[in-house]
């Protein structure tokens, strides 16, 4: 089985295709559904290179718009693997009035997330072993161990999924959200993409230039990084966001970790060391292995607003109790009080490894991660570790690293945030330089992505944007704090 990611040169306008006619012409009944808001759903085919084979239902969601409609605004969170739907139902939070009242507000889950012919890979007893389980490896017997556990998790999902798990990848989720924009009756796609979402709003755009409207990219990922650059790249932001938070934390008087910066980052990396061996107790029958830590230090950083909470987290870890960071990285995992794991821990290994493909050994593999691990912060290396699961997938990579070119649409909003750690600023830099008709619009804050986080001055750019279509200044930074 090959994934069938189609090269974007070879698209040409797909609504004038025979075969895909009936992909093209559906028509959406929209109705009334949990939350608030309305659903249906939108069938695509399994692989777009053979459509008139298996078909998948796309889910959707929408929240209309409260008054003078401009079009819909089709949001993807990113993850990747993380379902749109639940933001559609706590949209009034997430969009604010303004884009409110202007849009309807569409959310879909894409193929293999969420109510969208989900991925399958393990029980969650199964979820909960592997994730507790050692994914930094400190020698042959270990790696061993933990690429047979990684293989078998692959295969586990290849026999749960069936056919659909060689074709999540990114390019064909590109196909199905034009065919959204069809049914949708809209002319141009009108899309906000966030964190892992801006890949597919950079892709959608090389490969249906002429029907980009306006189009947020929040948190963006460089398109041509192979799985080596991102993984990396990811590293170092997650270095540069703990550095931040250790500095932020020291300043402070409750904080546990003491002298400068680069003393308290070789407290956490004596404390993540220790867990190896000795996993923290918790006030239940879990304990915070070493994997599960730094789980939870990675979750801490994602927003700012969680530094006091991981403060306390700490404080309560140096102490020898794990309950406040295992839960931490329980809303990393997604992982409720009954012990149920979130669908995302199975689509979002499904979606990177056919975008990233990995052509590395685990030993070559464990040369480089060991590499970085020994000249960035305890959570760098356990992120350049990630690629051993992609080493194992038992699919092939569908899409070519290389950046976009995507001439002829219209301009493009960027955003990127100085502080961010799971997309670092420079990748915003990178994306806005590839796509020919981008803005870049900088926030000087921390935690990942910006619009919607506090900046009135990045909530102000982005809804003149979309709005209007009135782009911000070029070179425009917003303060970290002015909201």
């Amino acid at each position: 089985m090959t994934g069938s990611g189609v090269a974007p040169d070879a698209v040409g306008d797909p609504a004038e295709d025979p075969r895909l006619t009936r992909f093209y012409r559906q028509r959406l009944s929209w109705r009334g559904c949990s939350g608030g808001v309305e659903c249906v759903s939108l069938t695509v085919p399994v692989d777009w290179a053979r459509p008139e084979g298996a078909t998948i239902d796309v889910a959707l969601a929408r929240k209309k718009a409260s008054g003078d409609r401009l079009g819909a605004l089709v949001f993807n969170p990113g993850g990747p693997g993380v379902a749109a739907l639940p933001y559609v139902r706590a949209s009034e939070q997430l969009i604010g009035d303004t884009l409110a009242e202007h849009y309807d507000f569409v959310g879909f889950d894409p193929r293999g997330v969420g109510e969208s012919a989900p991925v399958r890979c393990l029980t969650d007893a199964e979820t909960e072993r592997m994730s507790a389980a050692d994914s930094t490896p400190d020698d042959a017997t270990e790696l061993a161990r933990t690429v047979a556990d990684l293989r078998d998790f692959g295969e586990a999902c290849r026999r749960r999924t069936g056919e659909l798990l060689g074709h999540v990848d990114t390019l064909s989720v590109v196909r199905d959200l034009d065919v959204l924009r069809a049914a949708l009756g809209e002319r141009v796609l009108t899309f906000w993409g966030a964190s892992y979402g801006t890949l597919v709003g950079a892709r959608y755009a090389e490969t249906f230039p002429w029907r980009v409207g306006r189009m947020l990219l929040d948190g963006a990922v460089d398109p041509s990084l192979t799985s080596e650059q991102y993984l990396e790249g990811q590293a170092i932001g997650f270095d540069r966001g703990l550095r931040r938070y250790v500095a932020h934390c020291q300043g402070r008087r409750r904080c546990p970790l003491t002298g400068d910066v680069e003393h308290g980052l070789r407290q956490l990396g004596d404390l993540v060391a220790a867990t190896d061996s000795a996993p923290l107790p918790t006030d239940g029958s879990r304990k915070l292995t070493q994997s599960l830590l730094i789980t939870g230090l990675a979750q801490g950083l994602y927003d700012d607003g969680s530094w006091d909470g991981l403060t306390d987290g700490l404080r309560e870890a140096f102490s020898g109790e794990g309950t406040e960071l295992l839960s931490m990285a329980d809303q990393y995992l997604d992982r409720d009080r009954k012990g149920r794991y979130g669908q995302v821990n199975a689509a979002s290994p499904a979606v990177f490894c056919l975008d990233h493909p990995e052509s590395r050994t685990p030993e070559q593999i464990r040369t480089d991660a060991s590499a970085v691990q020994d000249r960035l912060s305890p959570l760098g290396g356990a992120i350049a570790w990630g690629a051993l699961g992609c080493a194992s997938w038992p699919e092939p990579g569908a899409v070519p690293d290389r950046p976009v070119d995507a001439d002829g649409s219209a301009p493009v909003l960027v955003v990127g945030t100085v502080g961010d750690p799971a997309t670092p600023y420079e990748w915003a830099q990178a994306l806005a330089g590839q796509l020919s008709s981008a803005r870049l619009l900088t926030w000087e804050g921390s935690g990942h992505t910006a619009f919607r986080r506090g900046s009135d001055c990045v909530d102000a750019a982005v809804e003149a944007y979309l709005v209007s279509g009135a782009l911000p200044a070029e070179g425009t930074r917003c303060p970290a704090s002015d909201g």
